[in-house]
């Protein structure tokens, strides 16, 4: 048998290469033709240059933001299915989701204008609600128990997360008709950004998730299986659970926050991954990671090209498949 560092760099070299291909070639695909070698000429100037205008504002932001928001949903998928010891956990299972929804809906309801270095209202209030859904839910995890209670910690977000779909729900009834398209637009999961800005927001907190995640792997090995176990072979369990937590929930705030709430990403993948390189958490969250990050911008250049020149949002198409896989999932474990 190979050892954990050959699987890792075998893997590692297939869907690094994997993901590379995907956001090489996505700026690329499209409903319109263009160019590679004009839109990287640098004699035509920018401005006069529609092919560099299509790859560098229309297409590369939104490639880039596929890539980041399905490797921070993949690797919150794996980190989670572990903590809570439930193969059919999502990165939205906690209320992270719901949270950041409800923020980016009433920013959208309530006209907000403002931004803070180029990151527009509706990022922001995302975000915020995000953090105030993870708030909620570790209070009520850590409410009645002196250690950290994963049961409580899913029984508060699923709650949670149904309680901030009525307010949803009930913001968009009071809303426009126009505010109400454009909330449920962004509800569907949408990568069409036309700038940086937003990606380099959210890359600090993707950046910060992952480095948290770097340090999990051998201790989900344990938790995975039972924590009593891991606790007897000295694991901190507590704090393991509280890093795993936060540091999915960052990585999902970020996720949505970017994209909205693409659903199916953070249990397809993990799944898939398993199937090919085995259950050991060294090798399954940075190959889940990349392999997210490849099937999300795969996804995308579907959206982009399925009823061309209309773009549907990815996640539609993320749903289109998961639905099934997840069914699937279901008839197989049981």
């Amino acid at each position: 048998m190979r050892s954990v560092r050959q699987r890792l760099a075998g893997w590692g070299l297939v869907f690094g290469l994997l993901a590379l291909a995907a956001v090489a070639g996505a700026p690329l695909i499209g409903s319109t033709r263009i160019s590679l070698a004009r839109a990287f000429d640098s004699a035509v100037p920018f401005a006069d240059n529609v092919d560099a205008q299509i790859f560098f504002i229309a297409r590369l932001p939104r490639v880039i933001a596929g890539a980041v928001v399905g490797a921070c949903l993949a690797g919150a998928g794996v980190v989670l299915q572990a903590l809570l010891r439930n193969p059919l956990a999502t990165p939205f299972t906690l209320g992270v989701s719901a949270g950041a929804a409800l923020g980016a809906v009433l920013a959208i309801s309530l006209k907000l204008q403002l931004s803070l270095w180029g990151v527009s209202a509706v990022t922001g209030a995302s975000f915020v609600g995000s953090i105030g859904a993870v708030a909620i839910v570790y209070a009520l995890a850590r409410a009645r128990h002196r250690g950290f209670s994963t049961n409580v910690l899913l029984l508060a977000g699923v709650t949670l997360n149904s309680f901030f779909s009525a307010v949803i729900l009930f913001v968009q009834y009071l809303s426009n008709p126009a505010d109400t398209i454009q909330t449920l637009r962004w509800l569907m999961g949408d990568l069409g950004i036309a700038s940086y800005t937003p990606i380099l927001a959210a890359l600090p907190m993707a950046a910060f998730a992952f480095v948290a995640f770097a340090w999990l792997p051998r201790a989900l090995n344990l938790l995975s299986l039972d924590a009593d176990a891991a606790a007897s072979r000295g694991v901190n369990v507590v704090r393991v659970q509280q890093v795993a937590f936060f540091s999915s929930s960052v990585a999902t705030g970020a996720a949505v926050a970017l994209g909205g709430p693409i659903g199916f990403v953070g249990i397809i993948v993990p799944h898939l991954i398993r199937l090919l390189v085995g259950s050991d958490h060294r090798v399954v969250l940075p190959i889940s990671a990349l392999a997210g990050a490849a099937f999300l911008v795969a996804c995308d250049v579907v959206a982009r090209t399925a009823m061309a020149p209309v773009e549907l949002p990815v996640g539609i198409v993320t749903a289109i498949i998961g639905g099934p896989f997840f069914l699937w999932l279901l008839i197989r474990k049981r």
